[in-house]
């Protein structure tokens, strides 16, 4: 009976410890916001920069999981080089090790627990008087996480103190370490955690429950078992993401069974030439050699590494989009900021699409450094007029399946930045549309032989080509996007349709036009106006906050 309430405690020990981690992990990714990710995408310039931050995000954010899923979702949507995508992950493995020695020394070096108490207490109050703010509840949400950690850990500590009163454990001393190699990679797979296994071994080499090979042998089987939930997350993903899951799983198991094949002189070298006597602090080095060594010797051989991955999967890709479509609500965070780059591509597509209409240059919007090699891969540029408008048709459509999945996944204070997103999206495509819909009245007055119309065009198409180029600067950030530029921009856009309208009537006058000719022409200024509107109101959604963008919510409608 003693027996079995000793696992319970254990259990409820290993519960605790992976709640404790579930609730750091959030409060710090939500602290930080967009943070680490921003970091990420600086640091990836080089290799060496890569594995770097790899190792320093997993090593704060305390799971290399969570930074293999964000890679997972930059590397499918092109942020990511292959390359550096694979040197961001080994570097989380390193990252993983900083963990282990902050449960080495803290946990069994100190008694934290007197600290731990106290902190759980101080969340508690936090979260009851100031919860209902969003960096109050987090900061709450990280003082239980680190109490809870170490509490978690002292209760596997004392169950496994416990066991090793009523149960003989030298017994399996003889077993080949093999079996517990398999054994470290059955727990991670089982807690989907490999921080949980390495306390649990450090619990049972602190009581003398097993021997430092054997917990050493336990670690290697979790290094490959922590990849299993990354390659169920890549399930259905794209050729890209199948590609890093598989360098990480191979990596992985390289290192595991390299490091096994070595286990003796490894141990050899901590025991007795580093002269580490202390099983604990042992077996993190150990876990951090292993990890350091792996990261020196692939970082030369990254290229062909990635040459050799590029080899696995063929690209199938059944999305038009060209982000969100790699993208996973695993994990939100991510996703909204890729949902964001795909809003971005949508809007500069769609002011492609309109200019185009008009044979206005668009030079600066297709060479684009972020989007240009994007269109080329999408064929965007070659698709005929029916093709691009069936294409950006079916962005939206993704692009709003995606809005309806990830919504329930965000804070509820996050839902007005996702709802500002997809109305961008909504009057990006109604600008379009807009825009489609006067093609034979574009056709008509480009090609007429009759100077009113001729002219009225003309004066139409440079004003859109100017007012477009002032698009650019505001969503490229060449012009600040505050109250008073977009209620100018607003003011032009008026001011263009009722002008053109008045000099167009006053012409007509004199001059002897059919009645279609003025109904064209009438219709063509009242679509043209509405698309412009909404492309305006399409930036305008984008670029600011729900606040800021209900100043300038009373848009002027069109008159006739």
């Amino acid at each position: 009976m003693d027996i079995f309430y000793h696992i319970l405690k254990l259990s409820a020990g290993v519960g605790l410890f992976l709640f404790a981690m579930y609730l750091l992990e959030e409060s710090i990714k939500n602290l930080s916001g967009r943070t680490f990710k921003l970091f990420l995408q600086r640091i990836t310039k080089n290799r060496i920069g890569a594995v770097t931050g790899g190792a320093i995000v997993t090593g704060i954010l305390q799971s290399s999981s969570m930074v293999s899923f964000m890679v997972l979702a930059f590397v499918g949507a092109g942020v990511f080089t292959m390359r550096n995508a694979m040197a961001i992950i080994l570097g989380a493995n390193l990252g993983t090790t900083l963990d282990s020695w902050v449960v080495a020394v803290l946990g069994f070096k100190m008694d934290i627990e007197v600290v731990s108490y106290p902190v759980v207490c101080v969340g508690g109050f936090i979260l009851i008087l100031f919860g209902n703010r969003k960096n109050y509840r987090y900061i709450s949400y990280f003082l239980f996480g680190f109490g809870l950690l170490f509490i978690g850990l002292s209760f596997m500590k004392t169950a496994m103190e416990a066991q090793v009163k009523l149960f003989n454990f030298s017994q399996y001393e003889s077993m080949h370490l093999a079996v517990f190699l398999l054994i470290g990679f059955i727990i991670t797979l089982l807690v989907q955690s490999s921080s949980v296994t390495m306390a649990l071994t450090l619990s049972a080499i602190h009581v003398g429950a097993i021997s430092l090979p054997i917990a050493a042998a336990i670690i290697l089987g979790s290094q490959t078992g922590t990849t299993i939930k990354v390659m169920l997350g890549a399930i259905g993903g794209s050729a890209s993401k199948k590609r890093i899951v598989l360098g990480n799983f191979l990596f992985n198991v390289f290192v595991t069974l390299f490091a096994f094949l070595l286990l003796s002189p490894l141990l050899f070298l901590i025991t007795d030439l580093l002269n580490v006597k202390d099983p604990l602090i042992g077996l993190v080095t150990f876990s951090t050699i292993i990890n350091l060594f792996s990261v020196l010797l692939f970082i030369p051989l990254l290229d062909h590494f990635t040459r050799f991955l590029e080899g696995f999967f063929k690209d199938t890709d059944g999305t038009v989009t060209a982000f969100i479509g790699h993208a996973s609500i695993v994990e939100p965070l991510t996703a909204f900021d890729l949902f964001k780059r795909e809003t971005h591509f949508f809007i500069n597509n769609c002011m492609l699409f309109n200019l185009e209409q008009f044979k206005i240059d668009t030079h600066y919007i297709r060479t684009n450094p972020n989007y240009e090699s994007i269109n080329e891969k999408k064929k965007f540029f070659i698709k005929t007029k029916e093709q691009k408008y069936d294409f950006l048709k079916q962005v939206q459509g993704e692009l709003q399946v995606f809005y309806l999945e990830l919504r329930s996944k965000l804070q509820s204070d996050q839902y007005s930045d996702l709802n500002q997103l997809i109305s961008a999206v909504r009057s990006a495509m109604h600008s379009v549309k807009s825009v489609k819909d006067i093609e034979s009245n574009i056709d008509n007055l480009r090609n007429s032989s009759k100077d009113i119309k001729y002219n009225f065009f003309t004066q139409n198409k440079q004003e859109t080509q100017d007012l477009y180029q002032e698009f650019h600067n505001l969503i490229t950030a060449e012009v600040p996007a505050n109250f008073e530029n977009l209620q100018g921009f607003f003011n032009t856009i008026q001011e263009n349709y009722s002008s053109a309208l008045n000099d167009f009537y006053a012409e007509a006058q004199n001059t002897s036009l059919e009645k279609i000719d003025i109904t064209t022409v009438i219709n063509f200024n009242r679509e043209l106006f509405t698309s412009n509107k909404a492309m305006l109101i399409a930036i305008k959604d984008y670029l600011l906050k729900e606040k800021q963008a209900q100043e300038i919510n009373e848009i002027p409608i069109y008159r006739t």
